[in-house]
């Protein structure tokens, strides 16, 4: 098998003003190759529901307490460490999850209805539960060293107010969070309010894909239909911004052609490729499966710093839609730029905030 060097520079799929430009060296593949590398996809996908059995009734579960390498942006990982220990009712990547939620780690972040800051509290809920997190003699809520030891802190509070409710006391502290202690108490748990309850659904969701994962992660239900859909892409030329539409020309930048995968099968993913990354937990390089998605960075410390992501396919090797100029093809993935992986879930996905 022969190939000849070639210098790439990789698409994100990222809005205008983002960072999406790197070189990378890989192998070009001949035809003769393509060819091959086909018939050894369909046989990986199969090999998903042979050896998906193995996973789901092997090891695996358990509470994490360690965030996912690089879930939480770098210069707030470990305040969200230390104090997503603060009591029982809540974990690291419970925090990180609420955080996200609330603001994709935006500090500056200020909704219509004047909730402020990373944590987003609204200013009376601040002025009784804001706390100086740092020491420094004033409680700023646009402060992230005060506002994630506040929100923390004010979890840790609701929790004590609903201890003795019966049922989960993280999901009820986090029903508080949404409607209130006394409505909690008053129900004996969840109250039977539809947006507290999905509030809820989506933040002990969101959790699983900032936590270090305990043992393997299930495999992809969808990962096949997934990988089909991008093999029919093959050779089809790059469009920066391209979702496949007959105007583009059916074209795709690389985030595009992993939302519309994915949406072939009934999951709808974010748009661009940082925010797909929290669509489920994040297998181990010697974890992945055909399905995955695989995500790269100029900085391996921050999720939302990922500039490109790719359909991983097995063998080393993803489909993936690299640049302006190139078509939609197998590229390995193993390169200095490589940050991790997602394994796509359907709770993952509907989880993630339209807004962050």
């Amino acid at each position: 098998m022969t190939g000849v060097a070639s210098t790439l520079t990789f698409g994100g799929g990222l809005p205008e003003g983002e960072g999406w430009l790197t070189v990378r060296k890989v192998w070009v593949a001949s035809s003769l190759a393509v060819g091959s590398a086909l018939a050894f996809v369909m046989l990986l996908v199969v090999g998903v529901y042979v050896v998906s059995g193995n996973l789901i009734n092997g090891v695996g579960g358990g509470a994490a307490k360690a965030l996912a390498k690089g879930s939480v942006p770098a210069a707030y990982q470990q305040l969200v460490q230390k104090w997503g220990n603060l009591c029982p009712a809540i974990n690291p990547a419970l925090l990180a999850a609420q955080l996200y939620q609330e603001s994709g780690f935006n500090p500056k972040a200020q909704s219509h209805a004047a909730a402020q800051g990373i944590a987003q509290f609204i200013p009376g809920t601040w002025a009784t539960h804001g706390i100086d997190g740092d020491g420094d003699g004033d409680r700023d809520v646009w402060d992230p060293n005060d506002a994630i030891p506040s929100a923390a802190q004010y979890d840790c509070t609701l929790a004590s107010y609903v201890k003795d409710v019966p049922g989960n006391l993280t999901e009820n502290m986090l029903a508080s969070y949404n409607a209130g202690a006394y409505a909690v108490i008053k129900y004996g748990g969840v109250p039977p309010y539809e947006e507290t309850r999905n509030y809820v659904k989506r933040i002990t969701s969101l959790e699983k894909s900032f936590a270090a994962p305990v043992g393997r992660v299930d495999p992809s239900k969808q990962a096949a239909g997934a990988i089909a859909f991008a093999q029919k892409k093959l050779g089809t030329l790059y469009l920066w911004g391209g979702n496949g539409t007959p105007e583009q020309g059916g074209r795709f930048d690389c985030s595009g052609l992993s939302k519309a995968a994915y949406e072939s099968v009934g999951i709808t993913l974010p748009r661009v490729a940082n925010d797909q990354y929290n669509a489920g937990p994040h297998p181990k390089r010697d974890e992945l499966l055909p399905g995955d998605l695989v995500f790269f960075s100029d900085d391996l410390t921050n999720s939302r710093a990922i500039r490109h992501v790719g359909i991983y396919v097995g063998g080393g090797y993803m489909i993936n839609a690299p640049r302006t100029g190139a078509v939609i093809r197998f590229d390995p993935i193993d390169t200095p730029d490589y940050f991790g992986a997602t394994r796509v879930t359907e709770d993952g996905a509907k989880a993630l905030p339209t807004t962050a």
